[in-house]
């Protein structure tokens, strides 16, 4: 074949799954990392009980952390800056959502497990594909 002519890869639609997937959890953990870190309590605890159980410094410190998965999960693969920073953000949703069904479930709080066991399983498909099926190339750098 040519260069000019398309071959279709067998790999976009999973190229796809992935982006989406990426974004998504990009928009749900920035999203909710802000509203962890912005919101004051009170009002936090008024649409999620824990909140207002805990200390400020522990609620202020997940939501960091919630927002740091968020934006690392999509920009170094958007950028190809460090991309494999982006694995590693999967690993880390992972663990989180896994700690966070634990803690709901010790608190009788199973109304919240099916938005965790989405979060789960996007986190889950992003760390194999990324790592295993299709992972992001490396921007090179020309130092020309």
């Amino acid at each position: 074949m040519t260069a000019t002519t398309f071959e279709p890869s067998a790999r976009q639609p999973l190229r796809i799954g992935l982006w989406t997937a990426q974004v998504l959890l990009a928009v749900a953990f920035c999203g909710i990392g802000l509203m962890k870190l912005t919101t004051p309590i009170p009002e936090l605890a008024a649409s999620m009980k824990w909140p207002g159980e805990y200390s400020s410094t522990f609620v202020r410190f997940i939501g960091l952390i919630d927002l740091l998965g968020g934006l690392g999960i999509l920009l170094p693969a958007l950028t190809r800056v460090l991309p494999r920073l982006s694995i590693l953000a999967a690993l880390g949703c992972t663990v989180l959502q896994v700690l966070a069904i634990g803690f709901h479930l010790s608190r009788g709080e199973a109304g919240v497990l099916p938005l965790n066991f989405v979060l789960l399983a996007l986190s889950v498909f992003v760390l194999w594909g990324r790592s295993r099926r299709v992972p992001i190339v490396p921007r090179i750098w020309d130092a020309s």
